[in-house]
């Protein structure tokens, strides 16, 4: 999801660019925004897919015209590391609810580290996911979340994710309950609450998530992030031109060429051999002009990139 919000009248602007934010826990997205906003002076600042308040780690953010990029990083596979209990289910798959079962004592113990292994099998790879009853998904036009807090139940469908990894970092046990810590990679629209629930639910547990932490979107590490109290919003900025090449290749341009495709002309341009989607186009002095892709005979802007925009 792409949020956008408008600065503070008054206030200092930025300039244009990508920000890595490691979000602490207890803070919403929206926090998140609305304190860049204030530092950045922006009248546009969005991020690249939500956190839950309960979560921590990597929230990639936009300023200005940037925010643009965000669309193409919302869609990125996605890495996190989490704590999965064992022996409870809640109301919203995570520590947040409230406990709607509970495993005895024995049967928690029955679980071993081989039966918690062999469960996590099937949830592996390409499956069918139910998403939280607690999720952002849209039902009839309000957020599933909204319709749980109202009481009303909601069917969610399932819908094909990727699971790329789920392994097991540790396991520990205090009778009542399994703890279980693990790294997950999976595609974009995966719920790591879902995969507790269902890791419980196959088990004969139940299960709920007690810790979350994002540790990576595509190629951007949390560990490059900077915290919300130590954020110099100027320094930490990323360009717009290196986030563009990193994501999607780069096709330098003369000045023309720069001039042209910011006037909304097409480059009779090769793009590079073997690449196929968008590419970034960069005019000699560094700065991104657009993304550009085939159509046709020729290179036409996708999303074009001002040379100079209002504050």
């Amino acid at each position: 999801m792409v949020e956008n919000s408008t600065a503070a009248p008054g206030s200092a602007s930025t300039r244009p660019g990508i920000l890595l934010i490691d979000k602490p826990q207890g803070h919403t997205s929206h926090d998140a925004v609305a304190r860049v906003r204030r530092l950045a002076g922006t009248r546009k600042v969005g991020h690249a897919g939500t956190l839950d308040p309960m979560a921590t780690g990597l929230l990639v953010l936009g300023t200005r015209s940037s925010t643009r990029l965000l669309t193409f990083i919302v869609g990125l596979d996605k890495e996190y590391t989490a704590t999965i209990r064992l022996g409870a289910a809640t109301s919203t798959d995570d520590a947040e609810g409230e406990v709607t079962e509970r495993a005895d004592q024995t049967a928690v113990a029955a679980v071993d580290d081989d039966a918690i292994t062999a469960a996590i099998r099937p949830l592996t790879g390409d499956i069918e996911q139910v998403p939280s009853t607690v999720s952002a998904i849209k039902v009839g036009g309000k957020r599933a979340y909204a319709l749980a807090r109202e009481g009303i139940e909601v069917e969610l469908k399932s819908r094909a994710v990727t699971v790329s990894a789920f392994d097991v970092l540790a396991i520990r046990r205090d009778g009542a309950a399994v703890d279980v810590d693990v790294r997950v990679v999976c595609s974009s629209g995966t719920y790591i609450r879902a995969l507790a629930r269902d890791l419980g639910a196959s088990l004969g547990v139940g299960g709920h998530l007690t810790a979350l932490r994002r540790t990576r979107i595509g190629p951007f590490d949390v560990t490059d992030a900077s915290t919300i109290d130590d954020l110099d919003v100027e320094t930490a900025l990323l360009h717009p031109a290196d986030v563009a090449k990193r994501l999607f290749g780069a096709l330098e341009l003369t000045e023309q060429e720069a001039v042209d495709l910011g006037h909304g002309k097409r480059l009779e341009r090769e793009l590079p051999a073997g690449h196929t989607g968008p590419i970034a186009a960069v005019a000699p002095d560094g700065r991104l002009v657009g993304l550009v892709e085939r159509r046709g005979g020729s290179l036409k802007s996708v999303v074009n990139f001002p040379a100079e925009e209002p504050a």
